[in-house]
């Protein structure tokens, strides 16, 4: 079942607003879909009141109409996302556009984490290579939407 309406988005990281962007930038969507702790949701307008950490993930928009959808990917590492009256607001340390990627340096940064992970020294703190690990994973699979389009 669909809600009728629209939903506000924000999408924000501590050095820019990703999206809206430009000067006739429209913050207004059918649908969010956001990489929740517990799991992947989607928000639709008139969506219960939430206030959900977010996992390393994809966030897909839904623009246009439901009759002829446009979908937009984005990258986000973690973060926290509240939807409150219609508005959504998802702020990340880190957002990527699909388009923005680079396939080349998400590739390398794939490839250190293996290493890494593969061959540890005392030193190595497994943690945060098995996080930069599913970073640049989640990072090619976002990419590989605009591969699509």
């Amino acid at each position: 079942m669909r809600a009728e309406g629209r939903l506000e988005l924000r999408i924000l990281t501590p050095s820019r607003m990703v999206f809206p962007t430009g000067p006739l930038a429209e913050a207004q969507v059918l649908a969010v879909r956001v990489p929740g702790a517990l799991s992947p949701f989607e928000v639709l307008p008139r969506h219960a009141p939430i206030l959900s950490s977010l996992e390393i993930g994809e966030v897909r928009i839904t623009r246009g109409t439901w009759e002829n959808p446009i979908y937009e990917y984005l990258a986000v590492a973690g973060g926290v996302v509240e939807v409150l009256h219609n508005r959504v607001i998802l702020l990340s340390p880190a957002v990527e556009w699909a388009h923005e990627i680079d396939v080349e340096r998400a590739e390398a940064a794939r490839e250190r984490a293996l290493n890494r992970l593969r061959h540890p020294t005392p030193e190595t703190d497994l943690d945060r290579a098995q996080a930069a690990l599913m970073r640049a994973l989640n990072r090619l699979k976002v990419a590989g939407h605009a591969l699509e389009g």
